[in-house]
């Protein structure tokens, strides 16, 4: 059996169960690319899964066999193609996310990975892979949230469909700016002609007023519900169970989109004439060319927190258990 080195988990915990060892090379099935990874983003789902999702009630909890190995976002060289596959070649460098949703793990903190070629698009030439593997989940949340949902998947959250709302003149919040899907997402509503108010704390203020915010809230300053007013979408990066905060900073016919669950005031949203809505984000090939193009153009960019080797992504999930993150965590693969 050929093998590799990955991160792999063999039991539920933190940072420290997080192991670096052999693995079997993944092998290529029917409709999938097998890619040479170089690097691959970090993001909640994959410290949800190391915990075994304890978050959740017991009941919603998925089935996870151990070992696993976790991560979705990769970015890397083709280095071979199944033969019903079109569009990519051996040498192409692709990105991605990677079955996602997954619960048992998409495998991507690895030296390999075999995809779905549909999860993949070319990576940027603009940009090196530790870049482009931060763009696919954040990005693809943003762009799903906001742009084009993409997908007829039946909503986990709500039984109506996600429906992003014209963004072209309306005043645009954004809660958690600074962070993975709030700094791609402040740059998209921008581009789509929106009038931003970035909420983060006053560290990340000079970053973000540079990928384009109109105005900036420090919410270290106060809350950011008492300072704003007549906004007509707020993108709550954080959600949970203190996103209702921001029904009072809305329009009436104005929307709320939280993108983690926990909201709980649906009646004094449909009393204000608020629209809350959410979805999770899946796997986007097409819409990944979407975004590849505007990170080809410059007219989206990707923020790097910090860098760590695969070997020490135990450090990596340490990070990112700080807070305070001004883009993305990124794992690199030599």
């Amino acid at each position: 059996m050929k093998t590799m080195k990955a991160i792999r988990l063999h039991e539920f915990g933190g940072p420290e169960v997080l192991r670096y060892e052999d693995a079997p090379k993944p092998e290529l099935k029917p409709g999938e690319v097998r890619v040479r990874v170089h690097a691959t983003g970090i993001n909640p789902p994959d410290w949800y899964l190391r915990e075994g999702y304890k978050s959740l009630p017991p009941d919603w909890r998925p089935q996870v066999p151990l070992p696993v190995i976790p991560g979705s976002d990769v970015s890397g060289i083709v280095e071979a193609v199944a033969a019903d596959v079109r569009g990519f070649s051996v040498g192409d460098e692709v990105f991605g996310m990677i079955r996602f949703p997954s619960f048992g793990g998409s495998l991507a903190y690895a030296e390999y990975i075999s995809a779905p070629a549909s999860d993949l698009a070319l990576k940027p030439t603009a940009i090196e892979h530790v870049h482009a593997a931060g763009a696919p989940m954040a990005g693809l949340t943003a762009w799903q949230f906001l742009i084009e949902l993409g997908h007829d998947a039946a909503n986990p959250f709500q039984p109506e469909r996600h429906r992003p709302v014209p963004l072209d003149g309306k005043t645009v919040l954004i809660n958690g700016a600074a962070g993975g899907v709030g700094h791609i997402a402040v740059q998209l509503a921008k581009w789509k002609g929106a009038h931003v108010i970035a909420v983060a704390s006053g560290k990340h203020e000079a970053f973000l007023r540079d990928l384009g915010a109109d105005e900036f809230i420090d919410y270290t300053k106060g809350p950011p519900e008492d300072v704003a007013h007549d906004v007509d979408l707020v993108l709550d990066t954080l959600g949970g169970p203190t996103t209702g905060r921001f029904l009072r900073t809305l329009k009436p016919g104005g929307a709320l989109f939280p993108v983690y669950l926990g909201f709980s005031d649906a009646e004094e949203a449909a009393k204000r004439g608020v629209t809350v809505s959410m979805t999770q984000v899946r796997s986007n090939g097409a819409q990944l060319a979407n975004l590849g193009a505007l990170l080809d153009a410059g007219t989206v960019r990707i923020a790097i927190d910090s860098t760590f080797p695969l070997a020490n992504a135990r450090k990596a999930h340490e990070r990112a258990t700080q807070g305070h993150i001004q883009g993305k965590i990124v794992l690199t693969v030599e």
